[in-house]
């Protein structure tokens, strides 16, 4: 947001004198800027307000005030005087003040109704938030359910690199599957590791489980709630390295792999 915005609604409240003394030093320090915005504002809506009393509604003289007047046209000469003021001075008074607060209550609803959209996006902000935790809750309490399960099939993932740890799975074929590591390196630069279920039978392809990247200490809880094969179709899981968004077939060999007995 420029910083002429936060002052774009206080023009017309400033020309009338009722800002608040904050609003007002503020607005009045900017304008010592010589904004040519902000400055060309206030005169247009000091010239608004100068104009409030033109648009009072035109008043009807009294019977006696046209008499006068007719009687003076007939007779060929003006009236001597007037009977008094068409509208009394007060009435004009009133209209200029009931114009002053027509734009004052302008202003103020403008206000409000930034007021009651910032609102609303923080509660939308709140909402998001509450909606993330929420799933993480979610997450943790399925991974806790599939640990804790002793009908979870525990799936070792070995590799072959000396310097790299072996990775578990627990597969639940209710609840699915729970990937676990340690000190897990991650890849380099903007690759990614990609999980796979590998199918039975001579020719089937692998199937993407999921991509991962483990956390900055290397620990790796990855949670598969709906794995794309079931269990007793799958010989094997899979990890291999893979590009940033992951790959639709294994691009590199394996870094892990593990039998599902």
């Amino acid at each position: 947001m420029s910083t002429c915005d936060q002052f774009r609604q206080l023009y017309e409240a400033y020309a009338i004198g009722a800002l608040d003394v904050e609003e007002r030093a503020a607005l009045e320090a900017h304008l010592a800027t010589n904004c040519p915005a902000c400055t060309r504002a206030i005169e247009e809506a000091r010239g608004l307000v100068a104009q409030l009393a033109y648009l009072a509604p035109e008043a009807s003289p009294s019977r006696a005030v046209k008499k006068r007047i007719l009687d003076a046209v007939r007779a060929g000469k003006a009236p001597a005087e007037r009977a008094g003021p068409i509208l009394p001075w007060w009435a004009w008074a009133g209209v200029a003040a009931l114009l002053v607060g027509t734009v004052v209550s302008g202003w103020e609803a403008r206000r409000e109704s930034a007021e009651l959209r910032k609102l609303h996006d923080e509660l939308t902000k709140v909402e998001a938030q509450r909606r993330a935790l929420a799933a993480q809750m979610e997450q943790a309490q399925r991974t806790e359910a599939i640990l804790a399960d002793p009908t979870s099939k525990q799936v070792s993932l070995a590799t072959k690199a000396a310097n790299l740890p072996g990775v578990r799975a627990y597969w639940n074929p209710k609840l699915g599957i729970v990937l676990t590591g340690a000190k897990v390196p991650a890849p380099q630069g903007n690759r990614t590791l990609q999980f796979w279920l590998v199918p039975k039978g001579s020719g089937k392809k692998p199937i993407s489980a999921g991509i991962f990247r483990p956390d900055a200490e290397g620990n790796l809880a990855l949670l598969i709630k709906e794995p794309p094969a079931a269990i007793t179709d799958t010989a094997a899981l899979a990890i291999s390295d893979e590009p940033e968004g992951g790959s639709p077939q294994p691009t590199t060999t394996p870094t892990w792999v593990g039998p599902v007995a």
